[in-house]
């Protein structure tokens, strides 16, 4: 199997194509098109249903890192809990109302942990009320790893940054990248199924360690791997940043699937609209994608014309 390095070098067209080779011989035809009900998706294909799947925040809007592509705003959506009682009682709300599972999210420490400690207990109790709960770790030790395994969480996701200076730049975090390594290992050698995510363009819009970030995925060789592109929020500092081009996306999305053919890989929520969203998620269709999250109505049909049968369910992009 080449190396990331190796495949650096090549021809973005003859990546895309050994990308959807390798999809079509370890995966069926299917494209599962992820419309979680934390976002009204309407399309002519789909319509998601509200509180389907939905974003809880264990710390509400608060968060010590302050990141510049966030700045919080992304917590602004979530539904906030304050304790594990609470987390409890609207994870019993939310069956009610047919939900299907959660995640479990929030703003980070100073060190770039989500603060989980006080709700092993009440993730547990969702898992008996029959919801599939994922949740966003950020950096996360082996004490935690195992403690999530305990209380039944059936996905661990994590954000995975290549580069030091974007993690000082972005995250304004004292960390190396190394550290995102060991926390992807800590949790799957608890025995979680770990849920890696790499952000395109994080950096301001530039590409710096998505390629490091690339190969320290592939080491750990993770079931799923979720493919995001840095979309700019108004009132960050990054709201007039220019994205990552959509070859840049589409080079490491067929990267990945070459480097990882075994594992499922998807486009996830995070993409900037306009002009290159459509190209960008063509692209993906064909680098050899298996999922992708709010696709635009030309993706789908495009997806059709590939031979791909396509899919719909409102959950998370990273349950397949």
């Amino acid at each position: 199997m080449p190396s990331i390095d190796e495949l650096r070098s090549r021809e973005l067209d003859d990546l895309l194509s050994e990308g959807w080779k390798i999809r079509n011989e370890n995966f069926p035809s299917i494209l599962t098109v992820s419309a979680p009900g934390a976002k009204t998706y309407i399309s002519d294909h789909h319509r998601n249903r509200r509180n389907s799947f939905v974003n809880i925040s264990v710390t509400g809007k608060a968060c010590a890192l302050n990141c510049e592509h966030c700045q919080k705003n992304l917590l602004q959506s979530m539904i906030p809990v304050s304790s594990g009682k609470e987390l409890k009682i609207l994870g019993e709300n939310l069956v009610a109302k047919n939900c299907q599972g959660v995640l479990i999210s929030g703003g980070a420490t100073s060190t770039g942990e989500v603060p989980l400690d006080d709700y092993f207990d009440a993730i547990h109790h969702l898992k008996e009320l029959g919801l599939k709960v994922l949740v966003h770790t950020g950096l996360a030790t082996r004490e935690t790893a195992k403690r999530l395994k305990e209380a039944g969480a059936d996905q661990a996701l994590l954000d995975v940054i290549g580069a030091r200076k974007t993690i000082e730049r972005v995250y304004h975090l004292d960390r190396e990248p190394s550290d995102f390594f060991a926390s992807m290992e800590a949790l799957a050698e608890a025995g979680l199924d770990v849920i890696p995510h790499i952000i395109v363009g994080l950096d301001f819009g530039r590409i710096v360690g998505e390629y490091e970030a690339l190969k320290m995925v592939t080491r750990i060789k993770t079931s799923t791997i979720v493919i995001v592109v840095l979309s700019p929020l108004m009132g960050t500092p990054m709201e007039n940043v220019t994205p990552a081009g959509a070859e840049d996306v589409g080079r490491i999305t067929a990267m990945a699937r070459i480097a990882n053919p075994h594992s499922y890989l998807t486009m996830g929520c995070a993409r900037p609209p306009g002009t290159s969203k459509k190209l960008m998620e063509r692209l993906a269709v064909r680098a050899g994608i298996t999922g992708i999250a709010y696709p635009i109505d030309e993706t789908i049909e495009y997806a059709k014309r590939r031979g791909l049968e396509v899919i719909f369910k409102d959950t998370c992009c990273s349950l397949l």
